[in-house]
């Protein structure tokens, strides 16, 4: 068969009607330069927006956490010190230059009404540090000192090469030692890393227990919310609309209102144990308040919407007659709905129970009412470090840990399982 050549005349057409190389250059510029204004208009639509989430989150998030490596304390305390350290070897105590040098940074604090903060900061270095600094400044105030050196030397916490060293790494602004105490680490003398006693060793266990019991509440609500959101997808509109009014009534209550409602259900004689007895489960009251148990309980049941919902938001997508179709291939039940419905709801699992176990690393005041001393989460620590003992400088570097694991987490999770097959509600 004989290939139909194009005429001359066709050709000469073709070439009448094609756009020039200029011409299709042209347009595609004019495209892009549309395409860049209306990101630019969508952007100021949202710089009001942004700017105050910079402001209000994420510089203060910023500030916070560049506390963990930036502590000009006792550099500030001690500058005199700290010149007078240039020329010492590290080894053994300085010469009495230095003593000369301590004794009147210590008297200028004392004046100053700065050196309990002082005292604070190389006391969280080095135990026992703050009564000494104290007791020194206190001697060194009296009249009549006509040998501060000698003052110093007296109180044997200055004599010994701990508190020099302590002293060389903590005169520097930017230290290590927040971030390293997170995960209970510190230098020793000769400038290696070793692991604290195990006494003070609490850190990491800490954070072990954060993420296993979000983990845990996040099994829990899983176990709980796929069942209840493949019911409500099932039935008919009213019936669940009804159910959804129920998953979404404890949002109108305060998390602190629910907490409290659970330390009373929880009780020794609290209802709980009354239906456990009456369902004869056990035959004795359980200590369920202040316990993992106890607190396991009480963050499941807050956090059950959390994973409910997107799971539900993704049933209720999926048609009914996907599954008819699969029976009448010859699917069985349970192989259909491995092959079929569960590969279409995995996104809403994800994305649930994602938010769930995020949202739990960060519980504080269901632990603090309901967990026992040994329940305590990651971000009861936090709060007691700025609340109680205010030492910014730890519970930034806890946070920044807190911080990296999570993103170290979630990096694994993206690349496991992919972001693009999340579905949020």
């Amino acid at each position: 068969m004989s290939t139909i050549q194009p005429t001359g005349i066709g050709q000469e057409q073709f070439m009448r009607t094609a756009p020039d190389t200029a011409d299709a250059k042209s347009i595609a510029a004019a495209i892009r330069r549309s395409q860049t204004r209306e990101r630019l208009r969508s952007f100021g639509l949202a710089t009001p927006l942004l700017v105050l989430l910079l402001l209000s989150f994420g510089i203060p998030i910023a500030i916070l956490l560049s506390r963990a490596i930036y502590d000009p304390t006792i550099a500030n305390a001690l500058p005199r010190t700290s010149v007078a350290m240039q020329s010492w070897s590290g080894n053994g105590i300085p010469d009495d230059e230095t003593f000369n040098a301590l004794a009147a940074d210590l008297k200028a604090n004392q004046q100053q009404g700065n050196i309990s903060e002082f005292a604070k900061s190389l006391n969280a270095r080095l135990p026992g540090a703050r009564s000494q600094i104290l007791k020194t400044a206190r001697a060194l105030d009296k009249e009549g000192v006509s040998d501060p050196a000698s003052v110093v030397k007296s109180v044997p916490f200055w004599t010994s090469p701990a508190t020099w060293s302590t002293i060389e790494n903590g005169r520097h602004a930017l230290t290590s030692f927040y971030l390293l105490s997170a995960v209970d680490l510190r230098w020793t003398a000769d400038g290696s890393l070793e692991r604290v006693p195990p006494e003070q060793a609490i850190f990491l266990r800490v954070f072990a227990r954060t993420f296993l019991v979000a983990a845990t509440v996040t099994l829990a609500t899983l176990i709980l919310g796929f069942p209840l959101a493949y019911l409500i997808s099932s039935v008919p509109k009213t019936v669940g609309a009804i159910l959804i009014i129920a998953v979404l009534l404890p949002f109108w209550t305060s998390i602190l209102v629910r907490t409290a409602a659970w330390t009373v259900l929880l009780q020794k004689f609290g209802l709980v144990n009354d239906v456990l007895l009456w369902l004869g489960v056990t035959g004795t009251r359980l200590d369920l308040m202040y316990s993992r148990v106890g607190l396991i309980i009480a963050m499941t049941h807050i956090q059950l919407p959390f994973t409910l919902l997107p799971i539900y938001s993704v049933m209720r997508t999926i048609q009914p007659s996907q599954m008819r179709a699969a029976y009448s291939l010859g699917g069985r039940p349970l192989t259909s709905f491995l092959r079929v419905y569960l590969p279409q709801v995995v996104p809403g699992i994800m994305a649930g129970c994602l938010l769930t176990f995020i949202l739990c690393l960060g519980y504080y005041i269901t632990p603090a009412l309901i967990g026992g001393a040994g329940d305590q989460l990651i971000s009861n620590f936090i709060a007691n470090y700025v609340n109680v003992e205010l030492n910014w400088e730890m519970a930034a570097a806890l946070s920044f840990i807190l911080l990296v694991f999570t993103m170290a987490l979630y990096a694994v999770f993206a690349r496991v399982l992919g972001l693009d097959r999340l579905k949020p509600v």
